[in-house]
């Protein structure tokens, strides 16, 4: 963008932000994202917050899970578009946070595992902080946005995305040491965590200090004339699932059932079940003794897993709650797009499995939604509350239902687009094939198109055709059987590559070989496949890949 256009938008947004809002003059009217145009953002331009949670599966309230208290998101879902089917494209942390960052695939940006920097492993592709701090945004990152370490070149992309250096809670350094009271009243590194805050190290959790950080930048943004990208990033449900152990009650374990389907399926193929290592290494998992690769869990410790995730998810729920009744006492919300997200699923005792690491959807499906004001939920009146914090220890909670739901099947890879045009930005182009040249361009879909529905009155033919939308994930392994790394190969190790296309009537795999020197797959050497019908396979355990029906649609899809 012209840097005259920076600089008159700059000069419009203080007039905005100290004339008009302070008069109640700042309305979708006047400067709401319903102009859609290069004007409506130069006048005033939308702050952003992005919210990234690590390892949170669609178990929410708004998703349809009522046995999770998660009050606060829900009330963000109802004021927002809500994409039902939203699927990662790599179920692991670091490729899936590069990936959707960057508006890049794994297979361009190169990154499998956690172990190079795609700027001098792949290409010098510009992410959307970056974007956004190129255009005059003050961009901010606060706990785990980028996964930390040397896939984002120990310095989560800095300065290259952000106009500060990223904040780390304090606490961070403490998440996988022994600070688990154990039934012998000893300290250990466990898998489930439930703790004292009072008792843990610097009295305090890093989800709750970057909760307390976001909300004092935002106190800082409020006054600045500039507009603001501040991007969030909560560890938990992540493993260990350390949390206030008060979130327990929410979920007596004599209420928490089991997986719908926790056996391996007997038509999966070898190579596609991963063998959950990184659970096995906690200290009351390795209590239990149990036989490698495939388990099982004994049904009691099963449900303590699934009641520690859950009551992560509520603990997680309230830092939600509280930063955005913040960013309501101080006045922001009429004027910030909120985008809610996570890096990718995890599996809870599905196919006999319990972390992410597969192409499952249990694995890859997650939350995504966005606020944006007067778009998705009219702009607050003088005093009103969009997001008054809730206590989800209330014993009555109201239900509430999403503003709206996009039924079509998307891909995370498309939060980096969509943001950039629903705060009027424009939008990067489509990138060429190769595009390792090319510093800014998409692999995604700008899904703005979706926002536009209640402008134009719900007009029916303009909706898209879920039948016609795809989403596309991938995951390496080391070997066709499950080993010791196959859950996070390193680059080197890679042999296959399972492909996976998830449509709305099913999901097809096919695990290839694969060449880590040249990153090139061989789809002539065919090591397994798997094919689930949707409709009547919702869970994905029966296997027609090698039955009459299953090849007879692979044939179909043939060119």
């Amino acid at each position: 963008m012209a840097s005259g256009v920076l600089r008159d938008g700059l000069y419009m947004n203080v007039f905005c932000r100290f004339f008009l809002l302070p008069l109640g003059l700042f309305s979708s009217s006047l400067c709401g994202p319903a102009l859609g145009s290069v004007f409506a953002w130069t006048l005033c331009p939308l702050n952003v917050l992005l919210i990234i949670v690590d390892d949170l599966r669609p178990s929410l309230g708004c998703y349809g899970d009522k046995a999770i208290r998660s009050p606060n998101i829900d009330q963000l879902a109802s004021r927002s578009l809500l994409f039902q089917n939203a699927f990662a494209q790599q179920a692991v942390c670091a490729p899936s946070r590069v990936s959707f960052l960057t508006g890049r695939r794994p297979d361009t940006t190169r990154l499998y595992d956690f172990n190079s920097y795609w700027r001098i492993h792949a290409g010098n592709f510009s992410t959307i902080p970056q974007y956004f701090k190129e255009n005059g945004y003050v961009t901010m990152s606060v706990g785990k946005v980028f996964h930390p370490g040397i896939s984002s070149n120990y310095s989560d992309d800095s300065p290259y995305s952000w106009s500060f250096p990223p904040y780390h809670p304090s606490s961070e350094k403490y998440e996988n040491t022994k600070t688990c009271r154990g039934p012998d009243g000893q300290l250990h590194a466990n898998l489930l965590c439930p703790v004292d805050v009072a008792d843990v190290p610097e009295g305090t959790l890093p989800d709750k200090q970057s909760t307390e950080q976001a909300i004092r930048l935002l106190e800082k943004m409020k006054t600045s004339a500039s507009p603001f990208f501040l991007a969030v990033g909560y560890h938990k449900p992540h493993i260990p699932f350390r949390y206030p152990k008060e979130f327990q009650k929410l979920y007596p374990l004599e209420n928490i059932t089991l997986a719908p389907d926790p056996q391996v399926p007997a038509g999966l193929p070898p190579v596609a079940y991963n063998p959950w290592m990184d659970i096995r290494q906690r200290e009351d998992v390795q209590a239990l003794n149990l036989s490698v690769p495939y388990g099982p869990i004994p049904v009691d410790f099963q449900r303590k897993i699934r009641q520690s995730y859950f009551a992560s998810v509520s603990y997680l729920d309230t830092q939600v709650g509280h930063l955005l009744s913040a960013l309501d006492d101080l006045q922001l919300t009429n004027s910030t797009i909120i985008a809610f997200a996570s890096d990718h699923g995890w599996a809870l005792g599905e196919h006999g499995e319990w972390a992410k690491y597969s192409n499952f959807d249990v694995a890859t499906r997650v939350p995504l939604m966005f606020y944006v004001p007067g778009r998705t939920a009219p702009l607050p009146e003088a005093g009103e509350e969009l997001f008054p914090y809730i206590d989800p220890f209330d014993s009555v909670l109201e239900s509430m239902e999403p503003g709206r739901r996009v039924m079509d099947l998307v891909e995370l890879l498309s939060l980096s687009p969509t943001l950039a045009g629903l705060a009027g930005l424009h939008v990067p182009p489509r990138c060429p094939v190769p595009s390792f040249h090319v510093q800014l361009c998409r692999e995604g879909q700008n899904l703005g198109k979706h926002f536009q529905l209640q402008d134009l009155g719900e007009d029916p033919h303009l909706r898209g055709n879920p039948r016609e939308s795809i989403a596309y994930s991938q995951y390496p392994r080391p070997a066709d059987y499950p080993q010791w790394n196959s859950d996070k190969p390193s680059l080197k190790d890679i042999k296959v590559m399972g492909y996976s296309i998830r449509t709305i009537d099913y999901r097809y795999t096919v695990w290839v070989g694969f060449d880590p020197r040249e990153f090139l797959a061989n789809f002539s050497d065919v090591h397994a496949g798997e094919l689930y019908f949707v409709d009547s396979d919702p869970l994905q355990d029966h296997n027609m890949y090698n039955d009459s029906q299953g090849r007879d649609l692979l044939q179909s899809l043939m060119p």
